[in-house]
């Protein structure tokens, strides 16, 4: 069956679910490499295996699924881990399936639960594509998920950057990229393409757990902001999230001509930045610099606030400060000289 000619048929609410997948990661580009499907066996996760294992038709790649258990939900996570393992054996799909102790994690790395899982859960994909040489990982991130990142960032405090919510494409190293090619599929669209297809999916009941702030975003905030506020709310945030990366884009090509001025020498652990070239530079711009290197020496980011930047922004200021050095969260030190500023772990 060739797809292009049946995706011009508005009434199939499968093809339109592929279509949307098909626009933003084209086949061609998939077919003919190895692709790691994260399976969580929850709706999402099973509507993206389904479609790529219906749409993988021609190349030599493969596909395989991956699934780790958190092993937070006792029977239930056992039943997921059966349910992903019988669905990748009923399609033909190599299915690897990794185990974790989630609360022990957090508590070795000081980490909430919701946060010691998802490092564990991309370490476990990143380590699996790594052994299978898997050129792309693909997650099952919808609109609704983006929807709710935004709200959660917003909350918390975001900057633009963080008002991108969750990108189509992401590298995960030098080797494999991560991909979310739902991401403008919503949750509907999901449960009826599921329904066409006449195939089951896990529920977790974690997700009605209204102590968690995203599940109480999806099942109370976004609901009364469409019902009693805005009926076109979730258009607007999703366009916000557009811009805010439209308008990132332009900031990171400043930083892309600030980079190469500013940094002196760094290595894995040490960074030396030079003053000059910050000290007349908008701060937000030295912000998302700093940010930078925060994000290429994989230095914890989840304890830097506005505050811990802004602080950071101002040790590269001509004016004298009351300190001269400084300690980050995740033991950074920084101290600095008349010219230079120094950051090591």
């Amino acid at each position: 069956m060739d797809f292009k000619s049946d995706i011009v048929n508005p009434e199939s609410e499968q093809l339109r679910l592929e279509a949307k997948l098909c626009h933003v990661w084209p086949r061609e580009i998939w077919q003919e490499v190895t692709v790691l499907i994260a399976v969580s066996g929850g709706a999402d996760s099973v509507a993206l295996f389904r479609s790529l294992a219906k749409l993988k038709t021609a190349g030599p790649g493969e596909l395989h699924v991956a699934h780790l258990n958190h092993g937070l939900r006792g029977s239930e996570s056992a039943e997921d881990e059966e349910f992903v393992r019988n669905l990748s054996k009923t399609l033909g799909i190599h299915c690897h399936v990794g185990h974790t102790d989630v609360d022990a994690l957090a508590r070795s790395r000081g980490d909430g639960i919701e946060e010691a899982a998802r490092t564990a859960r991309y370490d476990f994909l990143t380590e699996t594509a790594r052994q299978i040489g898997a050129r792309f990982v693909a997650t099952a991130h919808t609109s609704d998920d983006q929807l709710e990142t935004i709200i959660y960032r917003i909350l918390r405090g975001t900057g633009i950057s963080g008002l991108r919510g969750i990108p189509h494409f992401r590298r995960l190293n030098d080797l494999t990229t991560l991909v979310r090619p739902l991401r403008d599929v919503t949750r509907a669209e999901v449960l009826s393409y599921l329904s066409k297809l006449r195939q089951g999916y896990r529920t977790d009941s974690s997700n009605s757990d209204i102590h968690l702030m995203r599940n109480r975003i999806r099942h109370e905030l976004l609901p009364m902001l469409t019902s009693d506020y805005h009926s076109q709310a979730n258009e607007s945030l999703l366009r916000l999230g557009e811009l805010a990366c439209e308008a990132q884009r332009v900031i990171e090509r400043q930083v892309d001509l600030l980079w190469p001025r500013t940094i002196s020498a760094r290595t894995a652990g040490h960074v030396l930045l030079r003053r000059a070239p910050l000290q007349e530079t908008e701060p937000y711009l030295v912000r998302e610099l700093l940010i930078r290197v925060w994000r290429e020496q994989e230095w914890p980011r989840q304890a830097m606030g506005f505050e811990q930047w802004s602080s950071l922004a101002a040790f590269f200021q001509v004016a004298p400060m009351a300190v001269e050095k400084l300690t980050m969260p995740g033991g950074i030190r920084i101290s600095r000289t008349e010219t230079l500023v120094d950051f090591s772990k």
